[in-house]
């Protein structure tokens, strides 16, 4: 599950080696990348929902769970929605608190430069922190790609659901297995957010990857693809 400005597209290389093992689905949340002309909704629990709906279309009961950043927001909202539909959890480059304390900006600072400077320029710049080396990584042209693809009413939409929501109370209900996953220069999610998922869930495993910032699988997917193989059991 995509993160705020993300889209499906940025998992390509995960869809591509994971498909020999799973059926893999990576859904556009309404408003971004390919679903960028809905309406999105502005509460976490509404896009968990959405994104719930789509899999029993998709008649899918049972699933393994990857949320990044905003989606690893809705995809604790669809573990406490759906518990006995999570098997394992992948809670990656992602925290329990919406507002995202210590974040490279504040949830305003964001929403006033969408709305002063624009959905282009501003997912541009989003995007570039999300690698250590700006808009010289390797994989930022396909973030900055997805996330000028956003609506503005997403975009402002998706700042409101985080804004709005909190996991705390939640994280000792959350029964799956579940790996935490983090960058160890990331500038959205400082240490303190995963290390709460990581305490506070009881069966949590922990992977800090080293010289990586938020868009660990672009930055360092080997790494970030061998930690997704050895936890899920494809070997």
């Amino acid at each position: 599950m995509h993160g705020y400005l993300g889209g499906g597209m940025q998992w390509a290389d995960q869809v591509e080696i994971f498909s020999e093992h799973f059926r893999v689905i990576t859904p556009d949340l309404p408003g971004f990348g390919e679903n960028h002309a809905l309406t999105t909704p502005e509460t976490i629990r509404q896009l968990a929902q959405y994104v719930l709906d789509e899999l029993d279309r998709l008649e899918v009961n049972r699933f393994h769970l990857v949320g990044h950043s905003m989606g690893g927001m809705i995809v604790q909202e669809m573990v406490a929605l759906a518990p006995e539909r999570v098997d394992k959890l992948v809670l990656y480059g992602t925290g329990p608190v919406g507002i995202m304390p210590g974040r490279f900006e504040t949830i305003d600072e964001s929403r006033r430069s969408v709305q002063e400077k624009g959905i282009e320029e501003t997912g541009r710049r989003i995007a570039a922190t999300w690698f250590l080396h700006g808009e010289s990584a390797a994989g930022y042209r396909v973030c900055a790609e997805l996330a000028v693809k956003a609506s503005l009413q997403a975009a402002l939409a998706g700042l409101a659901a985080m804004e709005g929501w909190s996991g705390v109370l939640a994280l000792s209900k959350i029964a799956s297995s579940t790996l935490v996953l983090w960058g160890d220069r990331d500038r959205a999610y400082l240490w303190n957010q995963p290390e709460q998922l990581w305490r506070e869930i009881a069966d949590a495993q922990l992977g800090v990857i080293p010289g990586c910032s938020h868009a660990v699988h672009l930055e360092k997917p080997h790494l970030f693809n061998a930690m997704l193989q050895d936890f899920l059991g494809t070997d």
